[in-house]
């Protein structure tokens, strides 16, 4: 597991991964509000969960640093599938475990296939298809 790195939150773009509530979120808006009278800018970073979509928001001083998640692209291998999940082996670990099939993958996905993968704070999501070899 990767875990994160900080960064100043005053460097977050729109588009940027950072963790808000302990959650890998992806930066919907940033907001900087004027320092006020005793000089601090406030930063709000509203996001939106990357496993559960739910929108989060936190406010913060803009000298602060965020937590950033770093984000593993990995390789698999779908050795068999049931339903909505597949059973994965890892191409470099040869670990092998069920992931759920995301619902634009669901016709592409057949056994034997390569796709990536992105281990996210420990939670694995299936992103794209690789191309069967």
């Amino acid at each position: 597991m990767a875990g994160t790195k900080l960064t100043h939150v005053g460097s977050i773009k729109k588009g940027n991964y950072v963790c808000i509530e302990g959650v890998a979120c992806v930066v919907k808006d940033i907001q900087v509000s004027r320092p006020g009278k005793h000089g601090h800018a406030k930063i709000r970073v509203s996001g939106a969960g990357l496993m559960d979509g739910r929108r989060r928001e936190v406010v913060m001083p803009g000298h602060d640093n965020i937590e950033v998640p770093v984000i593993d692209k990995l390789n698999g291998q779908v050795l068999s599938i049931s339903g909505d999940v597949a059973n994965l082996m890892d191409m470099e670990t040869y670990v092998t475990f069920d992931l759920k099939i995301p619902e634009e993958l669901k016709d592409t996905v057949k056994d034997g296939a390569v796709v990536v993968y992105w281990d996210i704070l420990g939670e694995k999501v299936m992103k794209q298809l690789k191309g069967a070899e």
